[in-house]
This record gives structure tokens, C-alpha cells and sequence, in this order.
């Protein structure tokens, strides 16, 4: 497996399998890869003829007083675990070869990103969209994998492939979570003992929700109380938002009828952890 730094060199290395019209899955990343970025990679490497990584830490995405300066690098891990999952290269760019000095043009999807983590993290859906997009022009996959956790922004990349006639397909994966039951995730580092153990409650709490929805509760607001209540019971939590909202609008729902997308945002300590869980009755 390679690894490639520059925009030119992956370009160059990719040609020869697009001139043998061998199908190329992409997996984009920021890097610290775990279990997760490693299911994303093995699903694209029984899909695909080759599987390009990029593991690039976008600072377009990061806000003034967010982690990007500490958030974890560990580029030698990231090569072992992308070269175990079965990809084929990794595209591992600094800031400099993404973005010219002068840059001017961005991309932006409006109104999906205005919403959950969009209203407490103004201008992070414009970087993620502006990068993702220059990725695919650079690497010109057939399909790019993204996993469910990031429900927002599996959302608004869909919408903007749709929106802009993008020659790609968008496989959606499941989240991956420990054994019990904390969501995978780079951040996660960051967590004290006593803050991890305290941010169980964030899994526990979703799908001991999902199951009175089973039972048949349907008013949103009483299960969006019932669930900040639980979530508040730790004394480390600090909500950043806990939302029932429709699945492809990103809308809040009041009332139940088909699916919902139950989406927090909770902060422990110092580091911010994100979940979800997607219900149909």
C-alpha cells in the first residue's frame, strides 16, 4: 500500500486503473483511523476494484475556539489500519497542497446545515462540503463511504451530490461501537475515565428510547424530556442539543408516523461527542 502526499502523485497513481475502468472506492477521513474508518474501508474493498483513503485534518471545518491544533494525528497508526482494512493507497495532503493561498471559491448546501450541529458550530458544513468536494474531484471515485454517526453530514454531502449532478454514489455504513456501546469515534481520546463511563449514557439513552417508541410512544417532546432527563442525571454532561427530527429534512417532528432521526450532541468535560439512532415505526 502507498502513500501519497500530493495532488499530482494520486492523480498519476489513479489513471492506469481508470484507463481499465476498475471501480474506485473512496474512503475520506481526518485521520486517528479506529474500527469504525476500518469497517468503512473493508466495505469498499469488497465493492471496489481499489480503495483510495485520504486522511487529511481540515482546518476549514474547525471553528476559532475548536480542538483543530490538538485534535489526534497519528499517521503511522492510520497507515497500519487502512493497510489492514484493504485499502489500496492512502492520499494523506497537507493544508497547503488543498488550498491555494488566495482561495475564494466554497461550497455551500443550504438550510440542512443551519440545524443541529450547524447552529452551535456556524461555518463547519461549509469546510466539510468545500473539502469533500475538491476530494472527489481528485479522486474520481464510483463510490465514497460514509459512516451513519455523522448523520448530518451524511445528509447534507447526499443533498449536495444531488444538487450538483455529482458522478458518484454515496454508501451510507452503520456506526460502530464498543462493546458497551460508546460510539467510535477520534474524539473519544480526549475522555477521562470517569468522563467515558459517564458518556454511556448518550448510547443507553438512545436506545432505551427507541424502545418506548416501540411501545408505542409517539410525542417527540415527551421522549425528548424523558431523554434530556436521563442525560442530565450525570454530572459531567453539558447538552449541546438532543433533537427528534425528520430523517431526510432535518426537521423537527412533534408526532411519530414513520421514521425519525433521534440526534444529540453532548458535551463531557472538555470534548464534545456526537450520536443517533434512526427509528421506524
Amino acid at each position: 500500500m502507498e502513500c501519497i502526499n500530493t495532488i499530482k502523485g494520486i492523480r498519476e497513481y489513479l489513471k492506469p486503473y481508470m484507463l481499465q475502468d476498475k471501480s474506485i472506492g473512496f474512503v475520506p477521513t481526518m485521520g486517528y483511523l479506529h474500527k469504525g474508518h476500518g469497517s468503512l474501508i473493508e466495505k469498499a474493498a469488497k465493492e471496489n476494484d481499489i480503495v483510495v483513503v485520504s486522511i487529511f485534518v481540515n482546518p476549514t471545518q474547525f471553528g476559532p475556539n475548536e480542538d483543530f491544533e490538538k485534535y489526534p494525528r497519528d499517521l503511522e497508526g492510520d497507515l497500519t489500519v487502512a493497510k489492514e482494512a484493504g485499502a489500496t493507497v492512502v492520499f494523506a495532503p497537507v493544508a497547503s497542497e488543498m488550498y491555494v493561498e488566495d482561495k475564494k471559491t466554497q461550497v455551500v448546501v443550504s438550510d440542512l446545515t443551519d440545524k443541529l450541529c450547524g447552529a452551535s458550530r456556524p461555518g463547519h458544513f461549509q469546510g466539510v462540503t468545500t473539502v469533500v468536494t475538491k476530494l472527489f474531484n481528485i479522486v474520481k471515485a464510483n463510490k465514497a463511504y460514509f459512516g451513519k454517526k455523522d448523520a448530518q453530514q451524511l445528509a447534507v454531502i447526499q443533498k449536495m451530490v444531488q444538487d450538483l449532478n455529482m458522478d458518484i454514489e454515496i454508501i451510507e455504513c452503520p456506526i460502530i461501537r464498543e462493546e458497551d456501546g460508546l460510539a467510535l469515534s477520534s474524539r473519544n481520546v480526549y475522555l477521562s475515565e470517569e468522563e467515558r463511563q459517564e458518556a454511556l449514557v448518550l448510547s443507553q439513552g438512545l436506545f432505551s428510547t427507541k424502545e418506548r417508541i416501540k411501545q408505542g410512544e409517539r410525542d417527540c417532546v415527551q421522549l425528548k424530556n424523558e431523554l434530556i432527563e436521563l442525560i442530565n442525571t450525570k454530572p459531567l454532561s453539558n447538552i449541546d442539543y438532543v433533537n427528534f427530527v425528520d430523517v431526510n429534512t432535518l426537521e423537527d417532528i412533534n408526532i411519530i408516523d414513520d421514521k425519525v432521526l433521534i440526534a444529540l450532541a453532548v458535551k463531557f468535560g472538555n470534548t464534545r461527542l456526537i450520536d443517533n439512532i434512526t427509528v421506524e415505526v
